[in-house]
């Protein structure tokens, strides 16, 4: 498809008194010498697009995702394509498509004293920066933006982090500052996010700190060093999921003037058609149906006979559900919209729960839509590539995966989970289980915003449940054994509801909470490494049954369970993939001496996707 490509603005200036004036408006004959402010601001948002490119191969390897396209499948298998810019988006994102015009609103807007605009640009800026810390880990920021520099030194994480914390309170800061300039619509109308909403926007810069604070969990010094600014931060967040940050886009399907005015997962785009598709992992969970293993043999225990949607022996402890889909209460209405099915393809019924609960979802594998039980369907819910026209069709899409869906960036109940966590660390559960329930209610809210039911009788795309029966579902789910009546309450409820309100589209904070938590790889000491965590053929992975798991059901590729007893890429060595590399045509090209230095596996060893970051080591980076 065609990329979004940045705009340009050209400001001309006409004077009646002769051309002279005229050619004497800009030094430079290129562009203009200046441009307000605020003109960057359309086109640096839209930019978050990129996140949807990327989440691609990181929803791969959440088990989020699965994938059979020969370039993405790659990251499903924790490897990387050399010479190959897949999965650079995030990299390019922050260094060119918002880059210098990123740092030009916010310069500009501080000369011209404009705290608000200048404000709204540093939280923009600490919100990538932080992305990119977490995707790609070590990255050039002192040197980001130096004129006349040709190659540039990296930095590490922990100093990024400490930026990008830093620009989110210098945003707080310009944005609480008294500001009389009379803007008129300059932000309003090109403020895609907030619709310059001052308030919102504060909340956002503090939501940053929060994601930010809450990848160090993990951490020996978390709750000495970082937990009560995360709390703090919290507080001041957002407030309920009218907060939620959100990109709007035009739409327009096949109207639109550009395919790219649609929403990068929507059917006008090609980018999820039947080439991407939902892990069995994913509908274990949204099911209830993560699987009991024979921890002698690593092969999943058998069920009831003859029973070939259930037909293994489920897992006692299931987290997010379990298949007593008519007790009330039981049944998560999140797995109807989140997830694609090929039941009731002419969308009749949605306002009927009994209709509703009997769909039944599939799950592929790695790399294909062929999984354990059966075959995983499209996200819009055929056996098929997404079309948009005919007499069965997906129409502009559905949920997020429509083509006027806004782009997701953090919500409410994201906040709420991290919160949870940072309580749960620090031993205060009742707090801890006061947050979970808040994060899994407002989720609920979240996810019911965006349903777009298909019409009765009508094979053209959309939802397969009404508005209605989502929020009365969700309302008696929320006060069922799950959430409100849990009984046993763990960290595992905490992380697992997280990953659920993240899917897909936060993806990329959900792989940090697996690494931060080592893929709950077995190991002794610090941190795993080969012979301690893995060998060259399989992960050694904790089962289950063990209360120190976090991911119940979750194994790598190459782990000791069946379905998973396959192996990395030998340049891995063992060792699963913990960073995306920086984009191949600028860091492989021309900065590979800086890349080369780089501690403890250099960015240009074959292993490097395999290096740690300094957020999963409980201190800091080993020699």
């Amino acid at each position: 498809m065609k990329k979004t490509i940045l705009f340009f603005i050209v400001v001309v200036a006409f004077s009646l008194t002769g051309c002279k004036k005229y050619l004497d408006v800009n030094k430079n004959i290129d562009a203009p010498d200046h441009v307000d402010g605020y003109l960057y601001l359309a086109g640096i948002q839209q930019q978050y697009e990129g996140i949807y490119w990327d989440t691609r191969a990181i929803g791969a390897l959440t088990q989020m995702m699965g994938t059979n396209s020969s370039t993405y499948s790659t990251y499903a298998l924790n490897s990387y394509i050399p010479g190959n810019d897949a999965a650079g988006e995030t990299w390019r994102m922050v260094y060119w498509n918002q880059g210098m015009n990123l740092e030009n609103l916010i310069n500009q807007s501080l000369a011209a004293e404009d705290w608000t605009l200048a404000g709204i640009g540093y939280a923009i800026k600490a919100f990538s920066w932080d992305l990119m810390a977490k995707v790609n880990v070590d990255a050039p920021m002192k040197e980001a933006f130096v004129p006349g520099v040709l190659t540039h030194n990296y930095d590490y994480e922990k100093d990024i982090y400490a930026q990008v914390r830093a620009w989110a309170y210098k945003a707080i800061e310009l944005l609480e500052k008294t500001d009389d300039h009379i803007y008129g619509t300059k932000i309003t109308a090109n403020d895609y996010i907030f619709g310059g909403d001052k308030s919102k926007w504060i909340k956002f810069a503090y939501a940053v700190i929060v994601r930010n604070l809450s990848s160090l969990s993990n951490k020996t010094d978390f709750s000495s060093s970082y937990a009560q600014e995360l709390i703090t931060a919290a507080g001041k967040s957002f407030q309920n999921p009218d907060d939620d940050a959100t990109l709007k886009i035009a739409g327009g399907s096949q109207s639109a003037p550009y395919s790219d005015y649609n929403n990068f997962w929507g059917t006008a785009n090609a980018n999820l058609s039947y080439t991407y598709f939902q892990h069995e992992y994913a509908v274990q969970l949204f099911t209830g149906t993560v699987p009991e293993y024979d921890e002698s043999t690593g092969e999943k225990v058998r069920g009831v006979e003859g029973n070939t949607y259930y037909p293994y022996k489920l897992a006692a402890d299931q987290i997010v559900t379990d298949t007593l889909k008519n007790s009330m209460g039981h049944y998560d209405p999140r797995v109807a919209v989140k997830l694609g099915t090929t039941s009731n393809p002419t969308f009749l019924n949605q306002d009927n729960a009994d209709s509703v609960k009997a769909y039944r979802y599939y799950g592929g594998t790695f790399t294909s839509t062929a999984g354990p039980i059966g075959t995983a369907p499209s996200y819009y819910g055929r056996n098929a590539a997404s079309l948009y026209s005919g007499t069965v069709h997906d129409g502009i899409g559905r949920w997020i995966y429509r083509d006027d869906a806004p782009y997701i960036l953090t919500t409410y109940a994201e906040i709420q989970f991290c919160l949870a966590e940072a309580y749960w660390k620090l031993g205060k559960k009742a707090e801890a289980f006061a947050a979970f329930k808040e994060g899994v209610k407002a989720d609920m809210v979240t996810t019911g915003r965006y349903i777009y039911p298909g019409k009765a009788g009508s094979a053209t795309g959309g939802d397969k449940i009404s508005k209605s029966l989502f929020a009365s579902l969700a309302d008696q789910y929320v006060s069922g054994p799950f959430v409100n009546g849990l009984a046993n309450f763990t960290l595992s409820h905490i992380m697992i509801q997280k990953w659920i309100a993240l899917y897909p589209w936060g993806a990329p904070e959900a792989w940090v909470d697996l690494r931060k938590y080592n893929y709950d790889i077995k190991y002794s000491g610090d941190y795993p490494k080969s012979g301690n965590g893995w060998t060259a053929t399989m992960v050694d992975q904790k089962w289950d049954s063990d209360p120190q798991k976090v991911y119940k059901g979750f194994y790598l590729m190459p782990a000791q369970v069946q379905g998973r007893k396959g192996s990395y890429d030998i340049k891995n060595q063992g060792a699963p993939c913990y960073r995306l590399r920086p984009r191949y045509n600028s860091e492989y090209m021309w900065n590979k001496g800086s890349l080369s230095a780089l501690k403890p596996i250099p960015g240009t060893a074959d292993n490097y996707q395999t290096s740690i970051p300094w957020f999963a080591y409980p201190g800091e980076l080993p020699n």
